[in-house]
């Protein structure tokens, strides 16, 4: 006897779950219950059924689709996706997956009808690529998605049938998954010392890269959202910032376009010191516009913002006094000297990575920073709250020393 906790998904006597459902077949409404998955295992929490429940559920419905008819390659595949199927995705996006189309797969799987690569084929080449040929787990799943979204192109197109669609990316024995990582590989989120973070603050004060520094340090801006920053989007009298763009270069051109997810478009709240640099920076703004108006006329870029209009490079707020332009490329000379004179590894999205684990060792909301980084996933803010930097083993040791 189940004690039910809802209509659907329900617990146990003996402490194990089961879920039930009901659909439709030859116009008769068919109820099952389940208890036990696939391989004849009980599900031991209630995510585990309420999983398997939406599965089944799927295949139901799936299994009254007709079987395709239609043969087609994975080339054939991916043009049709390019025609149809991507207009919603964004420039960078686009330029990735025909890189990878083009440079990688076209060539090995391109002629090869869909519905006769298998599971472990792929999971074999994305070995080779990451064991073999040596590339970095982050581009390999790359592949990964790509494959994944190959697949499911030809499953909504009725190009593949329900049972090869689930056992390459639905069934969690079978699907297609990335090889093992590395023992060696680092994917650890890379933070400043307290000692980096001071050698830093010294060699940026007073240079043209200072407020690109500022705001990746104590906002933690991806480096597109820094430089594509409007002054209008600065409020210097309540500290705030509103992110709803971001810098980038497309054929050549640099354009403000769309932040890349939705949870992106965020209000950062700045803190007394960086809230007091944007009011004094505002004040030598005005003072500047005076002064170099000539040379900011001069050497102002019309650039592209949203929704195609046209606006000067002044606008931004990482401008020069005389009207150039600033873009993410200005973080390249400062990370050569770095390297070179301090023997610091600088990239500009470690400032995001200690912006997190600093607010994270602070016991900031998970909620709360998760919002303040952009994250669509929670699940990704959390990982700075298990990154062990060096303040976080001190404060190990220190505990450890308590007991």
């Amino acid at each position: 006897m189940g004690t039910e906790n809802s209509a659907s998904v329900f617990q146990l006597g003996s402490g194990m779950w089961a879920f039930r459902y009901t659909y439709t077949q030859s116009g008769k409404r068919v109820s099952k219950q389940v208890s036990k998955d696939e391989n004849g295992n009980p599900f031991k929490s209630r995510r585990a059924a309420t999983r398997a429940r939406q599965v089944a559920i799927d295949n139901a419905q799936n299994s009254r689709k007709p079987k395709p008819t239609v043969r087609k390659t994975i080339q054939e595949v991916y043009q049709e996706y390019c025609a149809t199927g991507r207009s919603d995705r964004a420039y960078n996006t686009i330029r990735k997956q025909d890189s990878l189309w083009k440079n990688h797969l076209s060539a090995r799987f391109g002629s090869r009808f869909v519905d006769e690569v298998s599971a472990a084929e792929v999971v074999d080449y994305l070995t080779e690529l990451y064991c073999g040929r040596g590339l970095s787990y982050r581009y390999v799943e790359s592949f990964l998605k790509q494959f994944y979204l190959l697949f499911g192109q030809a499953y909504s197109r009725n190009y593949l049938d329900v049972d090869s669609y689930n056992k390459l990316c639905i069934n969690k024995d079978t699907k297609i998954h990335m090889p093992k990582l590395k023992t060696d590989d680092d994917l650890d989120i890379v933070a400043f010392s307290k000692e980096e973070l001071a050698v830093l603050d010294d060699y940026f004060h007073g240079s043209n890269a200072e407020t690109a520094y500022l705001l990746g340090r104590y906002c933690g801006l991806r480096i597109n959202e820094c430089f594509g920053l409007k002054w209008s989007n600065v409020d210097v009298v309540n500290g705030t910032i509103l992110i709803d763009r971001q810098m980038q270069y497309q054929n050549g051109l640099i354009k403000l376009v769309p932040l890349k997810t939705r949870n992106a478009k965020r209000t950062i709240y700045m803190c007394d010191k960086l809230k007091v640099y944007f009011q004094e920076l505002a004040a030598q703004r005005e003072r500047d516009m005076l002064q170099y108006a000539a040379l900011r006329e001069q050497n102002q870029r019309i650039i592209e913002d949203l929704g195609g209009k046209k606006i000067s490079s002044t606008e931004l707020v990482n401008c020069l006094p005389d009207g150039k332009i600033q873009t993410v490329n200005s973080m390249k000379y400062p990370s050569r000297e770095l390297k070179s004179k301090y023997h610091i590894m600088f990239k500009y999205h470690y400032l995001r990575h200690t912006y997190g684990t600093m607010m994270a060792e602070m016991n900031t909301p998970t909620h709360l920073l998760c919002n303040q980084m952009g994250h669509g996933n929670i699940q990704v803010t959390q990982r700075y709250y298990i990154a062990l930097s060096r303040t976080g083993i001190d404060i190990l040791k220190d505990n450890l020393n308590r007991l």
